[in-house]
């Protein structure tokens, strides 16, 4: 072999032990570095290689196979290295874990503070003799409006802010075309409530577009005012606890008639009007909230449906499941409702 030959290859020899005594003291941190140094693209290795196109023909056999020979020595050093660094990390994170130390809890969900009144009223309806029923959120105008006495030239609508799929279709704004839906498919005794999501074009800081209602309806022969005024100031009682008034205020429903509000002994104050000595902002000093609204079902009701109202009445009540929860747990902001904190939500679990 030529002299070139002969010190190509002891160049190609002379990494090897090169190498292995930069790994020794190598941290983990510098390893890519060292490989690159010698067998990256500009590396040594490949400055060495690139002298085999200069050697004669008959020496090009030897130092090829000294080559291959030396890089194939260089990625094995390098690849123990590697494996013994990570090796070595893996001994010290073990060495730093106490199995004596307590677990981490996972975190217990819940649900939602909305979700359990709901739950609770329907519990405590159906303890009282009420089936619970579900149907569409989008509904027809004749069900959610014409046939609760809400033609289309009627004021009231007005106040509703409907929100329109289409024509004659809209978004529920109540739940109340379950209780038309219920009377149409079925012969008095009647007994329902009907919980579920309502749609109004409404935001601010006490209304959303979204929320939740339960209305009930109840259809017999001699249903009267006392039965309805029973019915809620013991399902009242049961919610806010028996200590709280109740009492029933004239009002007005296109679908009722007589209709009233219901309104609860404040909770905040215990009806006092003032609370540490400072006026009550939940009830403004009045010591009462309003709370649901009711009524006698209106006879144009029970005509929609085929009921005879010579021979049944009714009543219906509907309430805002929002402000039921917002009064029994003393939220005093609507919209921690829908932004999700788990701080929040964490205190229903």
């Amino acid at each position: 072999m030529s002299q070139a030959g002969e010190e190509l290859v002891r160049g190609l020899e002379a990494l090897v032990p090169a190498m292995r005594g930069e790994l020794a003291s190598c941290a983990a941190q510098d390893l890519e570095d060292l490989r690159v140094k010698y067998l990256g693209r500009k590396g040594l290795l490949a400055g060495l290689l690139a002298g085999l196109g200069s050697l004669a023909p008959e020496d090009r056999p030897l130092a090829g196979k000294a080559a291959n020979a030396a890089k194939q020595a260089l990625t094995d050093l390098f690849a123990a290295r590697e494996a013994e660094l990570a090796a070595e990390t893996a001994r010290g994170a073990l060495s730093r874990f106490d199995p004596t130390l307590p677990g981490r809890t996972p975190e217990a969900g819940s649900l939602h503070p909305v979700t359990l009144v709901m739950e609770e009223i329907c519990t405590v309806f159906t303890g009282l003799g009420f089936e619970v029923v579900s149907g569409p959120e989008v509904e027809s105008d004749w069900y959610n409006f014409e046939a609760l006495n809400l033609p289309p030239e009627h004021p009231a609508r007005d106040m509703q802010d409907t929100l329109y799929v289409a024509d004659n279709v809209v978004l529920r704004t109540h739940t109340s075309p379950l209780q038309v839906r219920t009377m149409l498919a079925r012969k008095p005794p009647v007994a329902v409530i009907a919980p579920g999501k309502v749609y109004r074009r409404d935001s601010d800081l006490t209304h959303t577009p979204m929320f939740h209602q339960i209305e009930g309806l109840l259809v017999d022969r001699e249903v009267s005012m006392a039965d309805l005024r029973g019915t809620l100031t013991s399902f009242l009682r049961q919610i806010f606890g028996v200590d709280t008034r109740v009492r029933f205020r004239p009002s007005f429903f296109p679908f009722t008639e007589p209709s009233a509000e219901v309104d609860i002994s404040c909770r905040m104050c215990g009806g006092a009007g003032t609370l540490h000595g400072e006026p009550c902002r939940v009830c403004k000093q009045t010591g009462w909230v309003e709370i649901l609204g009711c009524g006698m079902v209106d006879p144009e009701v029970f005509k929609a449906v085929g009921y005879d109202p010579e021979v049944y009445t009714g009543f219906a009540f509907g309430l805002g499941v929002e402000r039921v929860t917002m009064l029994k747990y003393g939220i005093g902001d609507l919209r921690m409702f829908f932004e999700n904190d788990t701080r929040f939500l964490g205190q229903f679990a």
